[in-house]
């Protein structure tokens, strides 16, 4: 009741002040909104035992402010990020719009962290028990053919720490950056992060998985021909998909036509398709995370059975709270016991 009321609050704030708020609540030790038993339902994947299968999506808390009370609302695993060698601003205010009648969010942030040191800085002193997953890119400032430098940067900055590390080559919101998913780019891109991690295993003796986030607006063969060149360059996993630039079919309402990144329910179509694709293309063994348009446990089934093998909330979980990774985890384990 709680965590419905104060749901309720946020949500007649401004967006970006609401989500602002909300790091700070769960940054708290008193957070009202901290109140969910973790369900144990575990899964491995690329080596990582994960206590269930539902995960925070990157984008909530950019930078690592808020893990002692994430930690706490039932997730199998956490990612922070999108965190880049030096802070920046990101885009102009506003940038973050609420589209209720589509269950829906347009965001333009372009990457404002403090930072991948400040990042760091907040997880040594808290680490949570989960697993953690931390999302790196690169400078706005950054040409795309010095990204490389920015990624390896933030990778050897941060894999000690992490649970595995996602590269997000993917956001529509920096200027560019998804020409470094054309095959030319990743190949070279994802070489050099392979080679990267080959070395700190070597120094550190610990194997730090890299999974690759990608759009989910290129076409099917495209889609296929990235999927391939990810798995054959070494790369741990995929994650199905970030947001999406194309907003046909919204239900009319204010900030629909906003620039920027749709998330919510009108993805999950477009993003399960993606799914699809990418499972085609790896084969039945490759490890893939679905994220996009989950609202309901449905939602979230309609994934893993397009070929995802975790999921991830996020603009659901703005809308729904804690009851959301309930559901999805309890419609997991009466699916799997029916088998």
């Amino acid at each position: 009741m709680l965590e419905l009321i104060g749901r309720k609050l946020l949500q007649n704030l401004p967006t970006e002040m609401a989500h602002d708020l909300s790091i700070k609540m769960l940054a708290s030790r008193t957070s009202i909104l901290v109140s969910t038993k973790q369900i144990i339902n575990p899964i491995e994947l690329f080596g990582v035992e994960f206590a269930n299968p539902v995960g925070l999506a990157a984008g909530f808390d950019k930078n690592a402010d808020a893990l002692r009370g994430l930690s706490q609302l039932g997730f199998g695993f956490i990612e922070v990020g999108t965190v880049t060698p030096k802070a920046q601003k990101g885009n102009p205010k506003p940038r973050l719009f609420r589209l209720p009648k589509n269950q829906a969010i347009i965001n333009r942030m372009g990457f404002n962290n403090k930072g991948v040191d400040y990042l760091v800085s907040q997880i040594e002193k808290f680490k949570p028990n989960g697993i953690l997953g931390i999302n790196i890119g690169k400078n706005k400032t950054t040409a795309n053919e010095n990204a490389v430098e920015d990624y390896i940067y933030c990778f050897n900055k941060v894999a000690h720490l992490a649970d595995y590390v996602t590269v997000n080559i993917s956001s529509p919101n920096t200027i560019d950056l998804r020409q470094l998913q054309e095959s030319k780019n990743l190949i070279q891109l994802l070489e050099s992060l392979k080679n990267a991690q080959i070395e700190l295993q070597k120094k550190t003796n610990k194997y730090t998985p890299i999974v690759v986030k990608i759009a989910p607006d290129q076409d099917k063969l495209t889609t296929k021909e990235m999927a391939l060149n990810i798995k054959n360059s070494g790369i741990d996993g995929i994650i199905c998909t970030n947001t999406t630039i194309k907003k046909n079919n919204l239900k009319k309402e204010n900030h629909q036509n906003q620039t920027g990144g749709l998330s919510g329910k009108p993805l999950l179509s477009r993003s399960n398709e993606i799914i699809r694709s990418v499972r085609e293309a790896v084969g039945d063994d490759f490890p893939i995370i679905g994220v996009g348009g989950i609202l309901t446990d449905e939602d979230a089934m309609s994934k893993i059975r397009a070929g995802a093998n975790l999921v991830q909330v996020y603009t659901g979980f703005i809308y729904q709270g804690t009851q959301l990774i309930k559901a999805i985890n309890n419609k997991l384990i009466v699916q799997t016991r029916r088998k």
